[in-house]
């Protein structure tokens, strides 16, 4: 009924100290959820590629390969790379060439300098025989498995 000094002074402390403490839980909370928010963005992109599933096989990654053009020859002439790799022909003779497939079963590179390269991404299985169309002598082989 009555309200002492210290029951007024008592329930202005609490008011204070529960609007401090609101503020604060509102500012935890903000941060918490921020904080799982980035855990779990963190834990999801670790498994990206990954199947969660027991004896599941991930996809294969892509595979990068190169083919060295040089003294009037691929090497290695002869390679056996992945379904998805990419080969990639890189030109280091004194004369320019071109790699042609010889079944037409991927796009031929345009004239490559010294210097130049020119990419490929397999994604069939098969094999791809191809050539250098300036200097027809000059013959490779990619198997895709």
């Amino acid at each position: 009924m009555f309200a002492s000094a210290f029951d007024v002074s008592y329930h202005r402390h609490a008011t204070k100290v529960g609007s401090v403490a609101s503020r604060f839980l509102g500012y935890l909370n903000t941060r918490s959820l921020a904080f799982a928010m980035f855990v779990a963005l963190a834990l999801l992109s670790n498994t990206q590629g990954r199947d969660s599933g027991p004896g599941k096989l991930s996809a294969p990654r892509a595979e990068k390969t190169e083919v060295v053009i040089d003294n009037f020859s691929f090497s290695p002439q002869t390679i056996a790379v992945p379904v998805g790799a990419t080969v990639t022909w890189t030109n280091h003779d004194d004369v320019p060439h071109v790699v042609t497939s010889a079944n037409n079963r991927f796009n031929k590179s345009s004239v490559l300098k010294p210097g130049q390269a020119f990419s490929n991404t397999f994604v069939t299985a098969g094999t791809y025989s191809y050539f250098c169309s300036i200097h027809p002598r000059m013959t490779g082989q990619i198997t895709v498995r």
